[in-house]
């Protein structure tokens, strides 16, 4: 792709992103799957941590439009248009990843956290490999001790990107799932064989939370 290609699809990425997200959420039936995992947070008011798989954030990003959420966003250009999109649906955004200004974004979403607010990271990114889990939630959670909660989205008609995360874009007129997994409480202090043990076990939670969502549309 030439330097004037990704100027284009940057700058309509950048300004259009938004519309589409927008748009394809409208025109798919959305079913919610263990919403009670969600509202038991809620009630609680003392803050929570969302995962999820960076290829499943489309629809994720439209059902929790206008909710005050705070996204972690990566400092590269997919993380710009990925910023310039969500700002625009009602998130706000604190850039860092784990390759370029994670520790002053980890410690603004602490700090949000602290507040009650609702948080999101994306544990793979900015640039995977895909579905291995980088272990920076985990100490954002452990500081701001504040559960985890996993989820994913999956649609019985799609389009899947050939990139690293296997985006995955719904179609106009699909039926789509949200799916909750069950809030995972990490340990306030954790030895770092513990943390590995940690860091794998929400890796499989989060992959076979996958697996239940593209399953449902097998049956």
């Amino acid at each position: 792709m030439t330097k004037i290609s990704k100027k284009i699809i940057f700058f309509l990425a950048t300004r259009l992103g938004w519309i589409l997200i927008w748009l394809l959420g409208k025109l798919t039936r959305i079913t919610v799957i263990n919403q009670h995992y969600w509202d038991e947070l809620i009630a609680q008011k003392t803050g929570f941590l969302v995962l999820l798989w960076h290829g499943r954030i489309l629809l994720p990003i439209f059902h929790h439009r206008w909710q005050g959420v705070v996204a972690m966003v990566s400092q590269h250009d997919d993380g710009e248009m990925i910023a310039q999109s969500v700002e625009k649906l009602g998130f706000t955004t604190v850039r860092g990843s784990s390759t370029r200004g994670g520790r002053q974004a980890l410690l603004a979403i602490v700090r949000e956290l602290k507040k009650g607010k609702i948080a999101t990271v994306m544990p793979d990114g900015p640039h995977g490999p895909h579905h291995e889990f980088k272990p920076g939630a985990i100490y954002i959670a452990q500081l701001a001790r504040v559960p985890i909660l996993p989820m994913t989205f999956s649609s019985n008609r799609f389009f899947q990107f050939r990139s690293w995360d296997k985006f995955m874009l719904m179609k106009p007129f699909s039926r789509s799932i949200i799916m909750y997994g069950e809030p995972y409480h990490v340990p306030t202090r954790l030895e770092p064989s513990q943390l590995e043990t940690v860091r794998v076990e929400l890796e499989i939670k989060l992959t076979e939370l996958e697996g239940a969502a593209d399953d449902y549309f097998r049956k």
